[in-house]
């Protein structure tokens, strides 16, 4: 039980996570990283700069799984856990439903996903380091529901 509970918590805790990193880190002294995600006309690869935050949290699960396997810290497993549940959700929502970076699931009625996918272009609409809005990617503030249900 406290194994599952540490896996939720963990996920939940990463939207809060991602939004300050986003806000305060990728829209701050990582911009250099983060830009060509807001200006697509930077590249023409299917791979963005932008992607080395993936590879930041993947290195945070891994090292959570590491410690779990040294140490037997059941914690840590399941900080791991939560932490890759929250990437392969982002992943699905912002990579292949927004960006359509591999089309598969280009159309849906579902209110929750049409909300986040609004929220989420209001955000790409700035396309500079500051201004921008919206920050989160699982959470957005209720205004972006509007009109969905």
């Amino acid at each position: 039980m406290v194994l599952f509970i540490t896996i939720l918590v963990t996920a939940i805790l990463m939207e809060g996570v991602a939004w300050a990193m986003h806000k305060y880190i990728m829209h701050g002294i990582f911009w250099n990283l983060h830009e060509d995600h807001h200006v697509r006309d930077n590249h023409d690869s299917f791979f963005e700069r932008n992607d080395s935050f993936f590879v930041f949290f993947a290195i945070i699960s891994i090292t959570a799984f590491l410690l779990w396997s040294i140490f037997d810290w059941q914690i840590s497993l399941g900080i791991g856990i939560g932490v890759f549940v929250y990437g392969v959700v982002y992943f699905i929502i912002h990579d292949l439903f927004i960006h359509q970076r591999i089309k598969i699931w280009r159309k849906t009625k579902n209110p929750y996903l049409l909300g986040i996918r609004r929220a989420h272009k209001m955000h790409h609409k700035h396309l500079g380091k500051h201004d921008g809005e919206c920050f989160g990617m699982l959470w957005v503030p209720m205004k972006y529901y509007k009109g969905n249900y």
